[in-house]
């Protein structure tokens, strides 16, 4: 559990990660381990560990884990979860960084925002790339890889914090040098949707 400062900021980097991939799968673990008392919250998150918090987030979490299976569906849905993953990583960073000055405090909430910008733009990404896929396993898979990886790296970032926090910056990094590849998908796929939409192709 974490305990100093420098603790706490590691937690905040994979928990920002994390929350880019499935923000209520990351917040119903933090509640439920915080709750359980496992997990010790600062003052200023202790909200995530109201009860109606996390049944909130476990509902949404259960509506998430079917919507984000269905092709071309969760291209909208994740698109729309744009202006929550990233807003609620940054709010998380920010509380867990409490006892930092104000300044290292936003420089913490920006640096959440980012992270989750990062994990949620290349899971809009390969789920744009997997979708023209005909068999439905595809989907599905990675959809359940990356709810499994959101609760895995925030549980383990409770336990660990720096050694999950160097978990995190690997996958960035390695994103990163994916983003190339995804992007190219990423024009297949609406160079594909234009043709089909296009006067010539009716």
């Amino acid at each position: 559990m974490p305990t100093s400062n420098q603790e706490w900021l590691a937690l905040a980097v994979s928990a920002s990660f994390a929350a880019g991939l499935n923000v209520y799968a990351t917040i119903a673990t933090l509640g439920i381990l915080a709750r359980t008392g496992v997990l010790q919250l600062p003052t200023s998150l202790h909200i995530i560990q109201d009860l109606w918090v996390i049944v909130i987030a476990c509902v949404m979490f259960a509506m998430e884990f079917f919507a984000d299976k269905i092709p071309v569906f969760d291209l909208f849905w994740n698109a729309l979860h744009t202006f929550i993953r990233v807003p609620v990583a940054a709010l998380l960073a920010y509380g867990a960084t409490q006892h930092l000055s104000p300044t290292s405090q936003a420089l913490a909430a920006a640096m959440g925002g980012a992270l989750a910008l990062v994990s949620h733009s290349s899971k809009l990404a390969a789920r744009t790339v997997v979708t023209p896929s005909p068999e439905p396993v595809s989907n599905s898979l990675l959809s359940v890889g990356e709810d499994v990886g959101a609760i895995g790296l925030t549980w383990f970032a409770t336990h660990h914090p720096f050694a999950a926090a160097s978990i995190t910056g690997g996958l960035v990094i390695a994103l990163l040098f994916a983003m190339r590849w995804l992007v190219r998908g990423v024009r297949r796929f609406w160079a594909s949707v234009r043709r089909r939409l296009s006067p010539e192709a009716a």
